[in-house]
């Protein structure tokens, strides 16, 4: 029976997401607003924006502006439309910002979009489709936690962008001695990695519990809120074993269950031992709602 309820669930969930992306296909020559297309999968703004880079790899903002720069190129290639009339119709208030994002993507200007034999890029329609995945289970708590304090370093970083990533914050705050900093006042719960403020870009925190700890130079303290969390146990090596809970979370177990993503920020927990070892335990916290009712 409560695999029954998860499946619908699921598909329930799919549904949400499909009619998100129909909405937005339906607008692409409107403003297109995250709440009124939250809206169209029942879903609050930061978690359908949340689950959407999760599941595709791109932002919302991203994605619609490729999918309106594919389809003003596919205008321009196809019709006698003036290149300020299709500027305007996909959002842009001048041709310079509509030439500057069109040459971005496509690597020429809109005039040459014109030209038989013109090569362009097109950004296809996304698609959701439900993929069944066995009988792999979940270990995970229900917690609700009052706020800390965590110390730490944190850097901003862009959605998508891996030129410069999380593991790459964690090798330079090993060679810059932030690491030894965070592990050597006792006790030493464990290192974090946080996950916060998340838009077009987000701040990444690698810290630990300040509880007891000093202010060391370099550092600073942030406070994480109250809120109730979804806390996942990760076994195996890192990072591929905590990266693999990391995307069965958004691709399984939210679809499957009456929560979604709160808004807050999301913890990645590194208890001490050894982490390339096939038995080593770490955690991932989730701050989560209950889901509205569709």
């Amino acid at each position: 029976m409560k695999r029954d309820q998860a499946g619908a669930r699921e598909l329930d969930g799919l549904e949400r997401m499909r009619n998100a992306l129909e909405f937005m296909e339906r607008n692409m020559d409107q403003p297109l607003d995250v709440e009124e297309i939250a809206k169209a999968a029942y879903s609050s703004p930061f978690h359908f924006q949340r689950m959407f880079h999760m599941l595709t790899g791109v932002t919302v903002a991203e994605y619609t502006r490729k999918r309106k720069l594919t389809l003003a190129a596919n205008e321009l290639a196809t019709s006698s439309a003036k290149v300020i009339d299709v500027a305007l119709k996909y959002g842009y208030e001048s041709p310079e910002a509509f030439s500057k994002a069109f040459r971005k993507l496509h690597g020429i200007t809109p005039s040459q979009a014109r030209h038989p034999g013109a090569f362009l890029k097109a950004f296809p329609r996304i698609s959701f489709q439900l993929v069944l995945t066995g009988d792999q289970e979940f270990i995970y708590r229900i917690e609700d936690k009052p706020a800390f304090e965590v110390l730490g370093k944190s850097v901003k970083l862009i959605c998508g962008d891996e030129s410069y990533s999380r593991q790459s914050f964690w090798s330079d705050c090993e060679r810059d001695g932030t690491l030894r900093k965070l592990v050597a006042a006792e006790p030493y719960p464990g290192l974090m990695g946080i996950t916060m403020d998340v838009r077009e870009d987000f701040t990444y925190m690698i810290a630990r519990e300040a509880a007891g700890t000093a202010l060391m130079e370099g550092l600073t303290l942030r406070t994480i809120p109250a809120c109730t969390w979804a806390i996942f146990t990760s076994v195996g090596p890192l990072p591929e074993a905590i990266q693999s809970v990391i995307r069965r979370i958004f691709q399984e177990w939210f679809p499957a269950t009456g929560y979604e993503h709160s808004g807050g920020p999301e913890i990645e927990v590194y208890l001490p031992g050894d982490s390339k070892a096939e038995d080593y335990t770490c955690e991932v916290w989730i701050p989560i709602v209950k889901q509205a009712e569709s």
